[in-house]
């Protein structure tokens, strides 16, 4: 087996490099939900049913989480640039069929062969960060992850019915498809990274195993989260249970391939304390960005205080932005003081602000609410690039892929996972079919309990070790011990 290939990059051009990968990654990601806005509109346009169509969403989310443990493995045997321009290339095919598709098959396919090549960016963009910045600035440059995580999602929505308005569904693929192939001339020219060329064997069973288990559980929980708790033609559950039987089996064919090296995803990550309580928490903070912030939010807006569309989600960019907008200096802060001063302040921020919103009611106003989404999204920035970087900060290089794609995976299923539990929450605790004002507020209680919880998980962060700049491979061993 060969050892990976680690040509030196110039420093000059790491800058450059970061920005090519974070634009491109901001395009693909905006992509996620920009067509969510559409849905109604391409039901109609497209002769389907509202609960076929919605599959342009859940589709994207499967194929997301469907992909993403594969791509420890891709970043292992080929090069950054193999896989970059990979993945712009499948996005730009994928967002061409979309903008040509004659009927919802077609634009479907186009969706997932879009999620395929999304699925592969934000793990090369954290392993690229962490291999090529140095340990000092790590914190800051990471805090660039966070403006594509938390902004574009953000902003799409609000992109989508600003598009819709004007134009038809069709342009949301014609006006992004020149930026994704503009990023894709780009990085072709510029993008020269060291890293990946391992000869690795793929073992099929493992993509096989990987492909059932974790598309079962999200499918499974988008499945509770559409449903709302009620009954569907197939039972969530039995794709649950699927998954997690397949995932089990995964997990342990993992462990016995790791002792030759073969492993698909590497699991040793888990080894390290640091990395498995960011994980914990990380799980909680995406748990409610998207649970909460991204579901239970608007439905209280549209439902409780009957807004429109455009006015939910204007009402809930502020604080999309604001956490972009502090990605950055957050990061510069742990390069600082490390992850422990930002993280419990954090937790408790997002603690009080979803108990904050058990007080919401029909008559509670815009500005009130707009506040408390304010209050939670900054104690989510205060906890989400520091707990990032320090989870993949405790891993040695070559774990760095594996970690990455441990992380990105977890986003597909905390935010299936928190669709799930508040939505189903919300429709138990409600006198009707759709969720009312009693079942959001029931579901609000269960978010501040998660909340709760994650300030107790916080106190588990370690202080920094007095002697910091110490090499990651270091550490990580340090600790392993």
């Amino acid at each position: 087996m060969t050892s990976p290939r680690t040509d030196p990059v110039p420093a000059p051009r790491t800058g450059p490099l970061i920005a090519v990968l974070v634009g491109a990654a901001f395009v693909m990601i905006l992509n996620e939900t920009i067509l969510s806005i559409a849905l109604r509109d391409l039901s109609v346009d497209l002769g389907v049913p509202t609960t076929t169509v919605q599959w342009l969403t859940s589709g994207f989310l499967l194929t997301m989480a469907v992909v993403i443990p594969t791509t420890g493995y891709l970043l292992d045997r080929f090069t950054p640039r193999q896989v970059f321009l990979t993945s712009l290339g499948l996005f730009a095919t994928g967002t061409l069929i979309g903008g040509l598709a004659p009927g919802f098959g077609v634009l479907l396919a186009g969706r997932i062969v879009q999620a395929a090549g999304t699925a592969m960016m934000i793990p090369l963009l954290m392993t690229t960060i962490m291999r090529l910045v140095p340990e000092e600035r790590r914190g800051s440059t990471m805090g660039t992850i966070t403006l594509v995580i938390a902004v574009a999602p953000a902003v799409g929505p609000t992109i989508g019915g600003a598009i819709l308005s004007g134009l038809g569904w069709r342009w949301m693929f014609w006006l992004v498809l020149p930026l994704a192939v503009a990023a894709l001339a780009v990085g072709a020219r510029w993008l020269r990274l060291g890293g990946g060329g391992r000869v690795v064997p793929l073992d099929v069973p493992s993509v096989l195993l990987s492909a059932v288990g974790f598309g079962g559980l999200v499918y499974g929980l988008s499945a509770i989260g559409e449903s709302g708790g009620g009954e569907q033609p197939v039972p969530p559950w039995l794709p649950l249970v699927v998954g997690v039987l397949a995932l089990a089996v995964f997990v342990d064919r993992q462990f016995r391939l790791a002792r030759d090296d073969r492993a698909l995803l590497d699991l040793r990550p888990f080894r390290s304390r640091t990395f498995v309580v960011a994980l914990v928490l990380t799980a909680l903070v995406l748990l409610c960005l998207i649970g909460v912030a991204a579901v239970l939010l608007p439905l209280y807006l549209q439902t409780v205080l009957d807004t429109g569309t455009l006015v939910s989600g204007l009402a809930v960019l502020p604080g999309g932005l604001m956490m972009g907008l502090l990605g950055r200096p957050v990061g510069a802060l742990f390069d600082r003081v490390g992850a422990r001063p930002l993280v419990i302040p954090g937790a408790v921020l997002m603690a009080a602000a979803l108990g904050l919103f058990t007080t919401l009611g029909p008559a509670s106003s815009l500005v009130t609410v707009i506040a408390i989404h304010l209050v939670l999204m900054a104690g989510l920035s205060l906890m989400m690039t520091p707990l990032m970087t320090e989870a993949l900060g405790s891993l040695t290089d070559e774990l760095y892929p594996h970690g990455s794609a441990i992380l990105s995976t977890l986003q597909q299923v905390a935010g299936a996972l928190g669709t799930a539990l508040f939505v189903t929450v919300a429709a138990l605790g409600s006198a009707g079919a759709a969720p009312d004002a009693d079942g959001l507020h029931a579901a609000f209680l269960v978010a501040a309990g998660v909340g709760v919880l994650a300030v107790v998980v916080s106190l588990l962060v370690r202080r920094r070790p007095a002697a910091t700049g110490r090499p990651a491979a270091v550490g990580a061993a340090a600790e392993a011990e």
